[in-house]
């Protein structure tokens, strides 16, 4: 089982499950991204996603592929050949080195035993660009 994303705009509209890519596509086809995409011509392009691919690795120990597993509303691009999640915040970063992850401007301080005693978390305030503790 394999999962396929629609792309308009390099933007994910849909993800589907679909043929295994190791399953031969129909004949007239290079591959099951082409035959998919005849099914949903109002797409730019469709694209094979792993369901076991985050932050540009690959859960069960296999190879990753593309970054990330494609959600709708996710992009697709094109230069790097991978697909990430909605930006967060205005002042995120995201990147290779980031593992395709966006990632805030000021890394999350560490918690203290006390603060996790006391179900303390951190929280970004892009106002100022940096964690606030919330108790």
């Amino acid at each position: 089982m394999a999962h396929y994303a629609f792309i308009k705009d390099n933007l994910v509209t849909e993800v589907i499950t679909g043929k295994d890519e190791t399953e031969t596509a129909p004949e007239g086809f290079a591959d099951w991204e082409a035959y998919y995409l005849t099914k949903r011509p109002d797409q730019d392009v469709c694209k094979r996603t792993s369901y076991n691919t985050n932050g540009n690795a690959h859960g069960l120990g296999g190879t990753p592929f593309r970054g990330n597993y494609a959600g709708i509303g996710y992009t697709y691009d094109t230069s790097n050949d991978v697909f990430y999640g909605p930006k967060p915040y205005p002042s995120w970063l995201i990147s290779e080195e980031t593992n395709w992850i966006w990632k805030a401007p000021v890394d999350e301080p560490t918690l203290t035993q006390e603060e996790i005693d006391a179900q303390s978390y951190y929280q970004w305030n892009e106002e100022t660009t940096s964690w606030d503790l919330v108790e």
